[in-house]
């Protein structure tokens, strides 16, 4: 079986991705930093779909170390087909105020990390030679600032560049790399957890709603399957046309 490892998958758009990996054929390691008991719920939903899952505690900030985690899963679960880097954090505040622990722990989680658990993963995939998946979530803020938030945005415009990259090195290999950038969505981080998007109202976005993390999932899996076997490199926003918007004022 196809194993995936969906790395922040105790809640929210990992949440989602490792339960629609599951239905789509693929044993899943499954990692959390703080909340235990949602990658509980995450592993039952893995299992509910007919597939085995694993659990462990990933703290980014601990690097290199931290890594590991990607080479016991792969070996747990018998190999290693799709990397997920899903796992994100942001400390905000005014550039001139920012400290550098909070510079330093942001691009730690966010592209330190995330450049770690993919080199272990490619590593993995390029050994075992049948190519390979790895999707890293960045956000909008991989194509546009935000205010008070030059960690967050450094990060993953960074991570953006290194999908480029990886994806140009690990092509003969067959392994593909994408970002997916998501706009709000409906989760923990934008205080929405567990909330029907549908019934939200956001004036600002065009489609005039946050997305549901099934509906990121959702791309994230068709980037997994054979079916995106021809696309490497690009990075796929998902925000109901939030980008869009800078046009329209424009236009005022």
């Amino acid at each position: 079986m196809p194993v995936a490892i969906v790395t922040g998958s105790d809640s929210g758009i990992g949440k989602a991705t490792a339960g629609a990996l599951a239905r789509a054929g693929h044993d899943v390691g499954i990692t959390w930093h703080e909340d235990e008991d949602g990658a509980r719920d995450t592993t039952r939903e893995v299992q509910s779909a007919g597939r085995r899952a694993e659990v462990r505690r990933l703290d980014l900030a601990q690097l290199p170390d931290a890594a590991d985690v990607i080479d016991e899963f792969a070996d747990t679960l018998g190999g290693l087909d799709v990397l997920v880097n899903n796992s994100g954090a942001s400390r905000s505040g005014p550039f001139l105020e920012l400290s550098f622990d909070d510079w330093k722990h942001t691009l730690d989680v966010d592209l330190n990390g995330a450049f770690l658990c993919a080199q272990r993963a490619a590593r993995r995939m390029v050994q075992q030679g049948r190519g390979g998946r790895i999707v890293n979530v960045t956000s909008v803020h991989e194509h546009v600032p935000l205010a008070d938030s030059v960690a967050y945005v450094t990060a993953k415009h960074g991570l953006g560049g290194m999908t480029k990259q990886l994806a140009l090195e690990l092509a003969e290999h067959r392994i593909t790399v994408n970002s997916v950038a998501p706009g709000e969505i409906a989760t923990p981080m934008t205080g929405n957890e567990d909330v029907d998007p549908r019934t939200i109202d956001r004036p600002g976005i065009p489609l005039k709603r946050p997305g549901d993390a099934n509906e990121v999932a959702a791309l994230i899996a068709h980037l997994c399957s054979d079916a995106a076997a021809y696309i490497t490199g690009a990075s796929y926003v998902i925000d109901g046309g939030l980008l869009l918007m800078a046009a329209e004022r424009n236009s005022d």
